[in-house]
């Protein structure tokens, strides 16, 4: 990837962007793939080396492919996971989780899954097979997918669900996206809904750019606004364009050390004044990854970022704790 940025080739941010992309440069998400010597290669992890064919016009047939990790049986789901399904004594839906992520953060609460590099990929039909057999093994309607980041290597997740609908036509099944939203543009999401996903949750970190850097390892200021910006339209835009139609969840991670609970507040009332029934997840961020120094939020400190949220105004909110999830 560097020796072809030498070279003058544009790796883009955005899908759409630039020649190549190269969100996760981790090896996880393959959306950098170029041709060596006729074979695709992963451009982020592949060192160069003398006499290398390379072509970064991929052929027309190559059928894209992603590390995953799953399926497994969950019992309470995600950020566009209803309230009212989630429990902890059954399985309500089968998720995978990718791999590639387009965010550092030091604190990851799925490190292993975000970072892994070396295990054999798979297409959207191999994905889309495994996780078919796992909703009729665990008898349940919904499928999720979340990360890393699934919005990573657009091909792929847009093969992954339309291969998913074709396997599971029946109306009862439910298609759920979890996503950071960086990536989420509108023309994305329209997609993405166009294909059959029927449930999106996104995650903004905060409401101000210093904080998304803090919580995400982001150091490029100019990129964290954008993504940040992204987010929040995502969520503007599911809302406005899809509600009723779509089951949208928005997620925010909280730690005492990484977001204030005066910024909690500003974020209720932002999202209240694009939805107060818009359902809100708040994540206990943990000790993980490169801190494991951070305290866990205790049950009561939860409770009080809850309260903190109803009186920004928001109708529909679910903390995450120790002793399982509490609310609306």
């Amino acid at each position: 990837m560097e020796a072809l940025e030498t070279l003058g080739v544009a790796f883009g941010v955005y899908p759409g962007e630039g020649e190549l992309q190269a969100p996760c440069k981790s090896g996880g998400c393959y959306s950098c793939l170029v041709m060596v010597d006729g074979l695709p290669f992963r451009s982020c992890v592949t060192p160069v080396a003398e006499g290398m064919d390379i072509r970064t016009k991929l052929p027309a047939h190559l059928i894209p492919r992603r590390i995953v990790h799953g399926p497994l049986g969950h019992s309470v789901g995600g950020k566009a996971t209803p309230w009212w399904l989630k429990s902890r004594s059954r399985f309500i839906e089968v998720a995978i989780w990718t791999a590639g992520c387009n965010l550092r953060c030091p604190q990851c609460q799925n490190y292993t899954t975000t970072y892994d590099s070396q295990t054999a990929p798979v297409s959207p039909d191999g994905a889309a097979e495994l996780v078919t057999f796992a909703r009729r093994s665990y008898q349940v309607n919904r499928m999720a997918i979340s990360g890393g980041e699934p919005s990573l290597n657009r091909p792929w997740l847009i093969g992954y669900f339309q291969a998913l609908k074709r396997l599971n036509p029946d109306p009862e099944a439910r298609l759920h996206l979890d996503s950071n939203g960086t990536l989420l543009t509108r023309e994305y999401i329209d997609e993405l809904v166009g294909v059959g996903v029927t449930d999106i949750g996104v995650e903004p970190k905060g409401v101000y750019p210093e904080t998304f850097m803090r919580i995400t390892g982001i150091k490029d200021r100019g990129l964290a606004e954008r993504f940040l910006k992204t987010s929040w339209e995502a969520v503007s835009y599911l809302v406005e364009q899809y509600k009723g139609r779509v089951f949208v969840g928005v997620g925010l991670p909280y730690n005492r050390e990484l977001i204030s609970l005066d910024e909690v507040m500003e974020f209720g009332e932002r999202l209240a004044l694009i939805d107060p029934f818009v359902q809100l997840c708040v994540l206990d961020y943990f000790p993980s990854f490169k801190r494991r120094g951070l305290k866990r939020p205790s049950v009561d400190e939860m409770l009080s970022v809850k309260k903190t949220l109803n009186d920004a105004g928001l109708k529909t909110v679910i903390v995450q704790t120790e002793a399982g999830h509490r609310g609306p």
